[in-house]
This record gives structure tokens, C-alpha cells and sequence, in this order.
């Protein structure tokens, strides 16, 4: 019996009338309405005509989480008073729970993406409601762009409604094509804000890693909102582990503590969502922000963490960091406890940061690995997605690696064109990378044992499995814990997918050096045991789960370089944790790795050990091997060299390098260490200031020397013969720099003989004294230190060049006693101060008044009267 006080209660039914008018006349819509209005269940049910009297039209509602999909379908049919599975059903990876007269189907987006890939028509759907498009997924960026793509080639009848709590209302109806925005209002309560930060700082996020002070801060918190309000709590925190970590200290309370998360068993999702006669304190993460209702909570704990997917390089696929959670989301938090009565929400964080967070969270599709995005949009037609109907459109840059990734596993051609395998991977519903190592490990350790592996690298097993994959396989196997129960869900549909004999893998070629991936068998493997020739017997576990793990990251096979250090093919150091059996393996396939802050190496959290033909087999596309001429630790090395990526397998010296690579190799050196490897006497310093000084002062042939790099790029106007001639970094310290820079003077046109004239070494003063110049100053004016007394007589500054020469002039003992540019006007003004000065301490040495008219000398008075 459909419950109809229940429907009628729902504040989102004032808003259905102008929803229908809506797609009646436009055929999509933006729906806002706030969390608990019933945008949800109700809307649903109404464009589907199960309730209020309309036409019967199949649903499809997608939402973000499988948590929230099977919430959804289980709250409509509780509505209808039916069971799930009947006029509204769901279906998430791996368990579909719906029937012919289902009318009304909850999917995650990921589900709704493989079906629009299988059947871009969507046969038999009237009508997709896109939930929380707030959140920004990528998965369900792309299914709006699908389906709109699909409204506007295939069928324009197709309905469409974008659905959120809170949304860029003005976005989305521009994206699809100006639809009518429906707004419902909501019923909250007013929410009290106390701010409680930790009472000593703590450090902040920092990749998957949060400060353990700040965990049992929140668990405090959690304690304190107990004590001081009534009702349930709900506790915001950004992970399982998090929430496992504050559930374990929160032992001893006076309620009931759950956990809601996706992988939490569906008994205690169930229980946290349904209404209980005692306190609770739910703890949960970001899912119950908007896409689930949480009876009698009146009470929020916000940890102000949340998780945002990054392109971890370290680990070479898309993970999670913990980051601060945006302002938005905070409002959304703290929503919760203003549902159902007054509520307040104690914010773990100090007032005066709140207006320095984030306003929104990022859209995925900015930040996230787009590996698997890219080879949708290939698989759709559209490989660059240049043509899809985007909110914001991909990175460039993202877009460029995420290619590189997908020609290298064979999933689309240099051109971006999606291969036979490129979709026979997408259908499989994981990560290219996975779907990779499933394929071609399937051809050697069979269908089955690839797919128990691959299982636990899709979801990675909990810590205390430990960090040798194939002991968590062996444990995963054998355990009855709600991890294992999902791996072997998952292992099932994927040994399904793997032998659906219509989309099996097309024969793959090795590939070269060049680029590609390997073969779909690898002839080393069946030489090591690991195919499943006839007789040949099971791969060890060991040996299988390296084999997987090769496959899917072969950037990240590593080499032993020291007890329990590593080098990976991809360049990144790696270390593994005291006491791991992995320590003393010679190779590793690394499956799961992060850095840790301020650490130059990787931590290995999950990895196989491998043989060196297995590395090789499975990274064949980073095999290369060849001459190496190089500069390297400050001198020029010549090898002959075989490379795994960045993994030295094989080295010999050479004899006679190419002297082509010799010389680009000793460029390179001078490059990264300066011309200084050079001989450079005193007069080659003084030539090269001389021609700086005359290339800013007159241009036009006079070169330009003052930047090495300026040099470099003439290397082969002044630096030959020599530099053809060297083989080593002696042999650059012989190379005479002043003799090698009078080859750029301009010869050619006959201003090279004019450069003693222009830019002299020496100007003779009045004395008769030749000084030196010095033109090292940059920027500044050429520099002539004389003694005072030798310039009696000179009423104009010398100039080189045109150029005042700027005069230190000296005292009788050489020290500096006066700068100037303009003697005209320090022998009229300035001279007077030195003199009264400097005639006490030099009497020797003669302080005529009048210095214009006064005979030049180097001598004392003494010597002047002989």
C-alpha cells in the first residue's frame, strides 16, 4: 500500500508541478531542492507515474556512491509499500536487485556509463534523473555529457534532469541547452555553531596521511557534543580509517557507534539509516552530506577533512589526498542537524579560518587521473572530448598523459582512435591499467586467479592484510571479514567479464622500443611456468600476484638497491617497512606506494615479488639499450647501457663513443656547470668584459658574451675546433677562452680592429700613468682607480666609447677617497672636503688649492722639488 502521508510530507511536491511543465515543454530541467525534501524518491516516482496519476515512463535514476543507490531504491519502495526489487529496483557493481516490472532503476553513474558505452540509445529509458550533480564526479560529468550527446543525435524525446542539494544552477541549465531551473524549498531548523579547534596545533593533511593529535581531537569533540546536547550524532571524517581510528577511541560512551561508509556490511548501513529507539553516534564520511537521511540526528562533528582525487605520480594512478573541506561542504554538514528540530554543529577548526577555505570542492575532471575518462570519450567517438557538452572542460596536460597510458596498453592507436581491446577494457568497468593486467594476465595464470588478484588492486585490502600482495590474496581467500565478502563479489563479476567469450581480448603485438605494450602472453612468462600450457601446473601465488601487479603498473617495477630499498622503473626511489618478508626480494612489482612528507623516497604499502624476466616482460615498452654519452657526477661518461625506465640492468664502458653524443655531452656540461670549465686567464676575463661593455654600449656586431647560455648557443662560431677535438673534462680545462672568444669579434666587418680604440684596456692619465679599465660592472659604467693627485689638470672625465668612465679616485696609499663621473664639478666642490680631510694625514704628497691648474705627478713634494 503506497504510503501517502508520507509522499504528502515531502516538501519537494509543491515543486513537481512546474518539474513536469518543465520537461513537458523543454525535455530537461535543473531541479535544486535541499537534502530531506525528497527530490530523491518522490521526483522519481512521479516522472515515472507510480504515483500521481501521470503517464508510465522508465526511470533511471544515477546516483554518485552504491550506498546511496540502494538507499534510494529501498526508501520509493518503502514509499510504495513494496520490496526492492519490484516497481523500483537498483543495480551497482557486482549485485543487481530488480525485475521485468521494474519501472524505477537506481544505478550508480559508473553503471549508467558502461550501459550508454553498450547502448548509446538507452532502449526502453524515458527519462534520466542525474542525483548530487553538486559533487562534480567524474563519472557523472560524463554521463551528462552522453546523454546529451544522445538527446541531440539519437533521441531528442530522451528526458533529463539534473538533480542537487545545492548546484551551479546557471552552469548546468547552459549545458543543457538553456533548461528551465525548478527551485522547492526545504524545512531546516535554525543550527548553532561552536567552533572547537584543537587546543594545540596540529599538522595538516598530507596525502592520505591526517595528523593522529587531530583524530583524537574529533573523538573529544564527539565526547563533549554527548555531554552537552541531546540527540544522535553524526561525525563528518574523510576515510574508513579515519572513521575506524576515532570509532576506536570512542569505547566506554553512552550510545551506540556506527560507521557509514561504502564499505561498510549492508546490516549496519541499514541500521544507521533507520530510525532507533537509543542514542547513536553515527560516524561517516562525506556520503551522508547530501545523498543520504540519517534519522534523529541533531548533533554534526565536523572534522573539516575530506578526500579529493589526485594524480599521484608516486604510485602512477589516480588516488585519494585528504584535503580541507570547502565552505559549501561545510554548510551541507551542518545542514544535518537542522533536519528534523533545532540542531547544532560543533566545526573542529577555529573561526577565523573558515573564510580562508575553499568555496566549492574541485570539480574531478580538474584533478583526477583521466585515464579511464579519456578512453570513455575514445570508446564514445570523441577522443580529445573536444565535442562533449562539459562543464569545464579537461586539462590539456591530463589529457596528454592519460593518452600516453592508453597507447602503451594497446586501448587506442597513436591517433587516439579506440582498438578492439581499447573497448573490450572499457566494458570491463576499471581502470585501463587494471583492465590491462586482467587481459593479459588471464592468457597466462588463467581467468580466475587474474581476477582474484585484480579484485584486490581495485580495491585495495585493509592495512592489516600487510604489504606482500599475494599473503593479502592468500588472506582475502581465506577470510570472512565484509572486505573479503566484497573481493569475492567483485571476483566473481570479473572472471564473468573476462571469459564472456564475444568480447575476448584480440591478439596483441609485443611491443618495440618504441613505445606499445606487451603481448597478451608473454613468452617469458610461459617459459617461467606462468602459462597455462598443458601440464605445466599453477603459477605459485608468489609469482601470479607479481606477474598482475607487473601488468597493471610496469612503471613501478622495481630493482633491490640495499636491504629494503628500491628503484623503480619510473625513476622514484622506494623503501619497504621494517620487518616486511618483501625486504630481501631482488625485484618488486609495486602495486600501492605514497611519500611520505619531506621524504625523497616512496613507501611501499602493497607489492610482489617478481624475477627480472617478469620486469622485463611486463615493462617491455621502457626496455631500451644503446649507446649512453652523458655528463654526469662532473665529467663525461661513455657506456654502453640497457634500461628498464630508470633501472640500470646491464653497463660496459665505450671505447670510441660517437664523437657527435661526445660533443652534445660536453655542451651539456658546460651547461649545467658554466663556462668556468674553460681556461680562463686574466686578459681572456678582461676581453670578455671588454666586448659586454661594448655590446650594451653600441650593439649591432659587437657580441653579446655576459650569459653563458649566449655563449652556448654560438658554441660553433668560437669553441671549434677544441670542443670536436675534446673527450673529457680535462680536456675543456685547456681550452684558452680569451683565444677562443677573439673568433666572435666582428672581422668581417672590420669593426674588430677597432676594439682598443673603443673599449682600451689602459687610458694614460695626465701623470702619464696608463690605468686599467675595469669593465666588469654589468650594467654599470667602466671604472678608472687612479691616485687623486694624477689627475690634477684633467677638467673632463674620460669617456671609452662615448661612455663617462665613473673615476675612484684614490688616496696617496691607495684606498678610495672619492667617486665620480663628473671631475669639472668635484674639483670645484667635492675636492675641498677631501683635501681638509686627507692633507693632514698625507703631507708628503702635494694638496694644491686649486687643483685645475696643478701639475700632475705620482711623486711625494720631496721628490717634485729635486
Amino acid at each position: 500500500m503506497i504510503r501517502t502521508a508520507a509522499l504528502d510530507a515531502l516538501p519537494v511536491r509543491e515543486a513537481v508541478p512546474a518539474l513536469v511543465s518543465a520537461l513537458d515543454g523543454h525535455g530537461t530541467a535543473v531541479l535544486c531542492a535541499p537534502p530531506g525534501t525528497g527530490k530523491t524518491t518522490l521526483v522519481p516516482l512521479v516522472l515515472a507515474g507510480l504515483v500521481g496519476g501521470g503517464p508510465r515512463r522508465r526511470v533511471v535514476v544515477a546516483e554518485p556512491r552504491r550506498i546511496a543507490a540502494r538507499a534510494a531504491a529501498r526508501r520509493m519502495a518503502w514509499l510504495l509499500g513494496e520490496q526492492v526489487g519490484g516497481a523500483v529496483g537498483f543495480t551497482v557493481r557486482g549485485e543487481r536487485v530488480a525485475g521485468p516490472d521494474t519501472v524505477v532503476e537506481v544505478v550508480t553513474t559508473g553503471v549508467l556509463l558502461q550501459r550508454l558505452q553498450r547502448d548509446q540509445e538507452l532502449t526502453g529509458v524515458d527519462v534520466v534523473v542525474l542525483d548530487e550533480c553538486h559533487e562534480r564526479h567524474l563519472d557523472a560529468d560524463t554521463v551528462a555529457a552522453f546523454l546529451l550527446d544522445v538527446r541531440e543525435t539519437l533521441r531528442p524525446e530522451l528526458r533529463l534532469v539534473a538533480a542537487s542539494a545545492t548546484t551551479d544552477s546557471a552552469g548546468w541549465a547552459r549545458v543543457l541547452g538553456g533548461a528551465p531551473v525548478v527551485e522547492a524549498a526545504g524545512v531546516s531548523y535554525s543550527v548553532d555553531t561552536v567552533w572547537a579547534p584543537p587546543a594545540r596545533p596540529v599538522r595538516p593533511p598530507h596525502g592520505m596521511r591526517v595528523d593522529p593529535a587531530q583524530l583524537t581531537h574529533v573523538a573529544s569533540v564527539v565526547r563533549r557534543a554527548l555531554a552537552e546536547r541531546d540527540g544522535d550524532v553524526l561525525c563528518f571524517l574523510p576515510g574508513v580509517g579515519e572513521i575506524a581510528r576515532v570509532a576506536g577511541q570512542l569505547g566506554g560512551v553512552d550510545a551506540e557507534v556506527l560507521q557509514i561508509h561504502g564499505r561498510a556490511p549492508a546490516a549496519v548501513q541499514d541500521a544507521a539509516l533507520s530510525v532507533a529507539d537509543h542514542r547513536r553516534v553515527i560516524l561517516s564520511t562525506a556520503v551522508a552530506e547530501s545523498s543520504l537521511t540519517v534519522p534523529g540526528v541533531r548533533v554534526v562533528v565536523d572534522s573539516g577533512l575530506a578526500r579529493e582525487p589526485r594524480v599521484d605520480h608516486a604510485r602512477g594512478l589516480g588516488a585519494l589526498a585528504t584535503v580541507r573541506a570547502s565552505r559549501a561542504a561545510g554548510r551541507q554538514r551542518a545542514g544535518r542537524a537542522g533536519r528534523e528540530a533545532p540542531g547544532t554543529v560543533y566545526r573542529c577548526w577555529a573561526e577565523a579560518e573558515d573564510g580562508r577555505l575553499a568555496a566549492f570542492p574541485s570539480p574531478e575532471i580538474r584533478i583526477a587521473d583521466l585515464t579511464q575518462f579519456a578512453l570513455q570519450a575514445a570508446c564514445w567517438g570523441d577522443p580529445d572530448a573536444t565535442g562533449l557538452a562539459l562543464l569545464d572542460p579537461p586539462p590539456a596536460g591530463a589529457m596528454a598523459a592519460a593518452r600516453e597510458v592508453l597507447v602503451a596498453v594497446g586501448a587506442v592507436s597513436p591517433a587516439g582512435a579506440v582498438t578492439a581491446r581499447g573497448q573490450r577494457m572499457a566494458r570491463l568497468g576499471l581502470h585501463p591499467r587494471l583492465a590491462r593486467a586482467l587481459l593479459d594476465g588471464s592468457a597466462a595464470l588463467g581467468a580466475r586467479r587474474a581476477a582474484e588478484v585484480v579484485a584486490l588492486l581495485s580495491e585495495e585490502p585493509p592495512r592489516e592484510y600487510g604489504d606482500d600482495l599475494a599473503g593479502a590474496w592468500r588472506r582475502a581467500r581465506a577470510g570472512g571479514d565484509p572486505y573479503a565478502s566484497r573481493w569475492r563479489t567483485e571476483v566473481a563479476r570479473l572472471d564473468r567479464a573476462v571469459r564472456d567469450p564475444a568480447g575476448a581480448p584480440p591478439p596483441y603485438p609485443r611491443a618495440s622500443n618504441a613505445g606499445g605494450a606487451v603481448s597478451s602472453a608473454p613468452p617469458a612468462f610461459e617459459e617461467r611456468g606462468l602459462g597455462r600450457s598443458p601440464g605445466s601446473g599453477a603459477a605459485p601465488d608468489d609469482a601470479a600476484a607479481g606477474l598482475i601487479a607487473a601488468l597493471a603498473f610496469p612503471e613501478r617495477v622495481a630493482k633491490a638497491r640495499g636491504e629494503g630499498a628500491f628503484l623503480m622503473a619510473n625513476g622514484t626511489a622506494a623503501e619497504l617497512g621494517d620487518g616486511s618478508r618483501l625486504r630481501s626480494a631482488p625485484w618488486l612489482a609495486v602495486a600501492v606506494a605514497d611519500r611520505p612528507p619531506h621524504s625523497a623516497s616512496a613507501r611501499v604499502r602493497l607489492g610482489a615479488v617478481i624475477d627480472g624476466d617478469t620486469a622485463r616482460a611486463a615493462a617491455a615498452h621502457l626496455l631500451t639499450a644503446g649507446e649512453e654519452v652523458c655528463w654526469e657526477d662532473g665529467d663525461l661518461v661513455a657506456r654502453a647501457a640497457e634500461r628498464l625506465g630508470a633501472i640500470e640492468l646491464s653497463v660496459r664502458p665505450l671505447r670510441t663513443p660517437d664523437p657527435a653524443l661526445v660533443r652534445a655531452a660536453l655542451l651539456d656540461g658546460l651547461r649545467a656547470e658554466g663556462l668556468g670549465l674553460l681556461r680562463w686567464s686574466p686578459d681572456a676575463l678582461t676581453l670578455r668584459a671588454r666586448l659586454g661593455f661594448l655590446h650594451r654600449t653600441l650593439g649591432g656586431a659587437w657580441p653579446d658574451v655576459a650569459e653563458d647560455r649566449a655563449l652556448l648557443e654560438r658554441a660553433d662560431d668560437w669553441l671549434e675546433p677544441e670542443l670536436s677535438r675534446a673527450r673529457r673534462r680535462a680536456d675543456l680545462g685547456r681550452i684558452d677562452a680569451g683565444q677562443a672568444l677573439n673568433r666572435l669579434l666582428p672581422w668581417a666587418t672590420g669593426e674588430a680592429v677597432r676594439l682598443d680604440e673603443l673599449a682600451p684596456e689602459r687610458l694614460e692619465v695626465p701623470s702619464g700613468s696608463r690605468i686599467r679599465v675595469d669593465y666588469s660592472a654589468e650594467h654599470g659604467q667602466p671604472v678608472l682607480a687612479v691616485k687623486l693627485q694624477e689627475l690634477f689638470g684633467l677638467a673632463e672625465t674620460p669617456r671609452v666609447a662615448g661612455v663617462p668612465v665613473l673615476v675612484h679616485l684614490l688616496s696617496p696609499a691607495g684606498r678610495p677617497a672619492a667617486v665620480t663621473a663628473d671631475l669639472a664639478s668635484f674639483w670645484q666642490g667635492g675636492y675641498r672636503a677631501v683635501r681638509a680631510e686627507l692633507r693632514g694625514r698625507y703631507p708628503k704628497h702635494p694638496w694644491p688649492e686649486d687643483p685645475a691648474t696643478a701639475e700632475p705627478t705620482r711623486h711625494t713634494n720631496a721628490r717634485l722639488r729635486r
